[in-house]
């Protein structure tokens, strides 16, 4: 029996996957724990997984919707996510980390773990790198979405020696973000490195991950050696049946738009929910809001806000989705086989936006963008367009045939078993 140990940051977009591949490792006779913020006790405890908790909890950040609302800006989210939330906690996290891999035959990481490398080489423990979006691998020849730039995609064709300078650029511009993890990096006795974090040197030379589904994207000649695309490994806590309200709306009446923020994005909804309903009663349809804390009042007829629901129960049975494309809400939607309309936030969102358009399945509208008068616009075109609904089934279809969580935990037994 060997003990794998998860090291992950972030919103339950960025919890779920870790749960799904350390359910399957426990399955097959393995330990898993998974090491993340105190706030996620419950769910990752509730899922039959050992918890371990690691650097400040979320409460410790202050108001949460001043949180997400700074980190969602589209210009400085990114610098703060790494200067007011990652960096100044180093050391603790790193603490934590080092006493609950003590006993880990292999250690994982997710993006934001910066500390976990350092404690592979510290240690020399075997590490496995991995990525739950296709941004995180900035492909020069497969070029993200960058949020904030988007007409930086329509230079794509100048080729990948343009987009190898142009990202380069964008290092130097967050290289100096990186400063006390090398300073910290140092302390700990390790050699220097020119390798940037959030960029090359989030990857193991041992593996790397793909935790996102292959139709999204295909391997790149500059992607980091030795990576396996494994797909969303799927977890979302439903319960065995849907809550009785629920299931009785979508029994009353025509399949319904459901629109959904994910877990993060709805602290900023501000309009939404009121332009989300008003565009569904323009159209004649009902539909459910899955809203979050905060509930809308006085909604029309056909239409209900639900605080949270189980997105693999009611995807598939909404006439059509619409999602802010974080990538766990993404992969749900996907295996729906329904039709999307998506309304990216920040972040990976606009690229993973741009990645299900040109599967033939999805239109977009930004976030920021919207109204009701045009959300009832691309939902009538989404819904009166045969093709989108054809494509998503397509789709769906070629991944109901893959199990990315046992793909994911075959590779780490793998990972050990070669080096033995």
């Amino acid at each position: 029996m060997s003990r794998f140990l998860f090291a992950t940051l972030g919103s339950l977009g960025d919890l779920h996957p870790y749960i799904a591949v350390a359910r399957a490792l426990v399955a097959s006779g393995q330990q898993a724990v998974i090491a993340t913020a105190a706030d996620y006790r419950e769910p990752v405890e509730g899922a039959g997984v050992e918890f371990a908790a690691v650097g400040p909890s979320m409460e410790s950040f202050g108001d949460y919707r001043t949180v997400i609302t700074r980190l969602f800006n589209g210009r400085n989210g990114p610098e703060f996510l790494m200067r007011v939330l990652v960096m100044p906690h180093l050391r603790a996290v790193y603490d934590d980390l080092e006493r609950a891999a003590a006993g880990a035959d292999l250690l994982v990481s997710h993006p934001l773990a910066l500390t976990l490398p350092l404690l592979a080489q510290k240690t020399g423990k075997p590490w496995v790198s991995t990525v739950l979006a296709p941004l995180s691998l900035m492909s020069n020849y497969d070029p993200p979405v960058i949020d904030g730039a988007p007409w930086l995609r329509h230079l794509r064709l100048l080729g990948p020696g343009f987009y190898g300078a142009l990202f380069g650029l964008l290092k130097r511009g967050v290289r100096r973000w990186e400063a006390p993890l090398h300073e910290f990096r140092a302390g700990l006795g390790l050699p220097p490195t020119d390798r940037m974090a959030m960029f090359e040197g989030q990857f193991s030379p041992l593996k790397n991950l793909a935790l996102f589904d292959a139709p999204l994207a295909q391997p790149q000649p500059d992607w980091p050696p030795n990576t396996v695309v494994c797909g969303s490994p799927m977890f979302d806590g439903a319960a065995a049946a849907l809550p009785g309200d629920v299931a009785q709306f979508l029994d009353a009446g025509e399949a319904p738009v459901v629109f959904a923020l994910g877990s993060s994005a709805v602290w900023i909804a501000g309009d939404f929910w009121k332009h989300a309903a008003a565009a569904a009663q323009q159209l004649g349809r009902r539909a459910m809001l899955v809203t979050g804390p905060e509930q809308p009042r006085d909604l029309p007829d056909g239409v209900r806000a639900f605080p949270y629901l189980p997105y693999s129960q009611v995807f598939p049975r909404a006439a059509a989705i619409v999602h802010q494309a974080g990538i766990g809400t993404l992969a749900q939607a996907l295996r729906a086989g329904r039709p999307q309309l998506i309304v990216p936030v920040a972040f990976d969102q606009p690229d993973n936006a741009r990645r299900a358009q040109a599967l033939g399945l999805a239109r977009a509208l930004p976030f920021r963008s919207v109204t009701a008068r045009r959300l009832e616009a691309e939902l009538g075109a989404l819904l009166l367009n045969a093709d989108y609904a054809v494509a998503a089934n397509t789709v769906a279809t070629g991944l109901a045939q893959t199990d990315p969580a046992a793909c994911a935990a075959e590779e780490l037994m793998a990972c050990l078993r070669s080096r033995s």
